[in-house]
């Protein structure tokens, strides 16, 4: 097996969320691909695989220390790049068309940038209140700082908190431990004259229940966009960015095109490629 090291929604050298991503472990089996996630250590591990569609150009599976996720944002980017740099050739042009546990997904790809078109949410719609107290709770942000509480559900099955100010995002204070699985995630405006629109951050619990923040998250940025365009609190593009708090710098780019999809974009760096790995 080999494993490529790919860093998604970079600003600059290795400012982006590190990505591992194994190619040629096929014949392992979900176990064997989790153990090797959690020994690793990176928020998510992708095992690159053929397609089972005929419409795909790879099939991938995503996993975290936790288990394994139908859906995620940064391995898509990461795994499209890894797959690229190994020799990949799309079926159409700047175009790939991945498989994975939500169907098929497509990424455009403009030379160093990447973008995946959103699926479509599982589930959104506002919090119960006990789901509302409960991410409250877990985010460490006072209740009023919330300006509104939704399922952002895609995949990992997203809790979001809408706050009143990117200050409010960074000042969140999240709490040691949660049931495992816990995915809140919180989004706020910027100032005006900021580098960025919104601010976000992600918390996530290990396999021992211990929150996690993540430095930089497709898969909720992606459902953050659904609800801000849909809320018309931007128009057709913006620019968000996170990880601030883990010690990253990430930049992610969202826009809605004229049919109401939302792509997620942002820069993909290769690291390392061709690593061998024994398991």
């Amino acid at each position: 097996m080999l494993l490529d090291l790919v860093d998604v929604f970079v600003s600059g050298p290795l400012s982006g969320n590190p990505l591992a991503v194994v190619r040629g472990g096929d014949a392992l089996d979900a176990d064997a691909m989790l153990a090797l996630t959690r020994w690793l250590g990176f928020s998510e591990t992708t095992f690159l695989l053929p397609p089972t569609d005929p419409a795909a150009d790879y099939r991938v599976r995503i996993f975290y220390p936790a288990g394994e996720l139908p859906f995620a944002g940064h391995p898509t980017l990461g795994t499209a790049k890894a797959w690229l740099a190994a020799g990949g050739v799309p079926r159409t042009p700047g175009l790939v068309i991945q498989e994975c546990g939500v169907g098929l997904v497509d990424v455009r790809v403009e030379d160093d940038v990447l973008a995946f078109r959103a699926p479509a949410l599982r589930r959104g719609g506002p919090l119960s209140p006990e789901d509302r107290d409960e991410a409250i709770r877990v985010a460490g942000v006072p209740e009023s700082a919330v300006v509104d509480a939704v399922h952002a559900d895609n995949g990992p099955g997203w809790r979001l908190l809408r706050l009143r100010s990117a200050a409010d995002v960074l000042a969140a204070v999240p709490v040691a431990s949660a049931p495992v699985p816990t995915d809140v995630g919180l989004i706020g405006p910027c100032a005006p004259g900021a580098d960025s629109d919104f601010e976000l951050r992600a918390f996530f619990t290990n396999p021992q229940g211990k929150i996690v923040e993540d430095p930089v998250t497709g898969s909720l940025n992606a459902a953050a966009a659904q609800v801000v365009f849909a809320a018309g609190l931007a128009q057709h593009r913006y620019v968000a960015t996170q990880g601030r708090r883990t010690g990253a710098d990430g930049r992610v780019v969202l826009t809605q095109d004229g049919q109401g999809a939302v792509w997620v974009a942002g820069g993909v760096r290769l690291v390392s490629q061709g690593g061998v790995v024994e398991a």
